[in-house]
């Protein structure tokens, strides 16, 4: 699973070895903290994947781990099950969305202050 650690000016995501390879990306994501537009909480994750997978896994219901690329744009997705995720919008990024299983989705929104 990712771990993410969240610094005065951004928002690291590191990838573990296995979604890495399974994403076929080499380094983790960087987000710096003015490009977040929203975070949300979500039950359901897999309501909110659009596009289609390009490059990485995805299994429905399972697991999906890589870049799923839409009319517009390109969102990251590291999906396990049916945990608790978070959707991270951002503006001016590589992404236009980062969908990450958690289980530190309140902690997560407390230390970027930017409210549930």
């Amino acid at each position: 699973m990712a771990s993410l650690h969240v610094h005065p000016d951004r928002l690291e995501i590191h990838l573990s070895k296995a979604e890495k390879t399974l994403a076929l990306r080499r380094d983790d994501i960087v987000v710096p903290r003015e490009n977040i537009r929203s975070v949300t909480i979500t039950d359901d994750p897999w309501i909110w994947i659009r596009g289609i997978r390009s490059p990485g896994l995805g299994l429905p219901l399972v697991v999906a781990v890589g870049t799923w690329k839409f009319h517009g744009g390109k969102d990251f997705l590291a999906l396990k099950r049916k945990r608790q995720a978070v959707v991270i919008d951002l503006i001016d990024d590589e992404f236009s969305r980062v969908l990450l299983s958690t289980s530190h989705a309140p902690d997560l929104i407390a230390s970027l202050k930017l409210g549930a």
